[in-house]
């Protein structure tokens, strides 16, 4: 979950001024928290409260309306700005940027993909983004972080990991994982959709060293530079942790609510 915050906060200042290379500060002074977090702590508190479709909802609604200026988009914040409570076919990146707590109440001790864990994934797109593409997103990203975490906690060969992971990636979302960064590079512009995102935040990891490499990769893609970063850093998370000094950072640009979150999400996930 928190690999997702970093992302987000250190990809807010080059969304709308991309940038084609991995070097960079990781941190500036005007890096900021954006929709991606604000939603991404509404799925946390969504599970601490039952994770019930009512759940996802109102904790979406709440903190969307705490946090009215954090950039979503235009269907979304009417959604969250209104009494409706019905999805709206978004196929949108929106659903996989905010998935990553559902991953972390999965069992990660089986190898096995818990249908339980995957139904939170699955409906906490579909109360907004019912489209299949939304849907898809959210739980392409969820199996990946689980495979992380279950694998990276058995020790075992890293590439070997990085290669199931993409073979269960194209395999059961159709997903075209097989070009490089390089190759991504040079022509990707600006996406909001799932379908020209999940992918390629996906690939940004698979070629990724460490975390801050993975956030690295993301980033240089250009494109909604946050969102981009935020599911790579939920999945850079499962598979290498998130260095002290990172985590210490980035705590700087949140605010007390949010930071009562992540407190009360860290003690549910430990007694989860």
């Amino acid at each position: 979950m928190l690999g997702a915050i970093v992302g987000d906060v250190v990809g807010s200042v080059y969304e709308w001024n991309n940038i084609k290379t991995k070097d960079f500060p990781l941190f500036r002074d005007d890096c900021f928290f954006t929709d991606d977090t604000v939603m991404t702590c509404a799925v946390a508190e969504a599970i601490m409260n039952g994770g019930q479709k009512d759940d996802f909802i109102d904790a979406m609604k709440k903190y969307g309306r705490m946090y009215p200026n954090s950039d979503y988009g235009a269907r979304f914040n009417r959604w969250l700005m209104t009494d409706n409570r019905e999805p709206y076919n978004s196929l949108g990146n929106g659903s996989a940027m905010r998935v990553s707590p559902c991953a972390w109440v999965m069992d990660a001790t089986t190898g096995k993909l818990p249908s339980k864990g995957k139904r939170l994934a699955q409906l906490s797109s579909e109360v907004t983004h019912n489209h299949p593409e939304g849907i898809k997103g959210a739980m392409a990203t969820a199996d990946a972080i689980y495979m992380c975490r279950y694998f990276f906690s058995r020790n075992d060969n890293p590439a070997e990991i990085k290669r199931r992971v993409k073979e269960h990636i194209e395999k059961e979302y159709g997903y075209d994982l097989s070009k490089t960064l390089d190759e991504i590079r040079p022509t990707y512009r600006f996406n909001e959709t799932c379908q020209d995102t999940v992918p390629q935040a996906i690939i940004a990891f698979l070629e990724s060293a460490d975390f801050e490499d993975a956030i690295r990769n993301a980033i240089s893609l250009g494109g909604d530079s946050d969102t981009l970063a935020a599911i790579t850093g939920s999945i850079a998370e499962a598979a290498y942790g998130i260095p002290d000094w990172i985590t210490d950072k980035v705590y700087t640009y949140l605010d007390d609510q949010l930071k009562d979150v992540l407190r009360r999400w860290e003690e549910f996930v430990v007694i989860k």
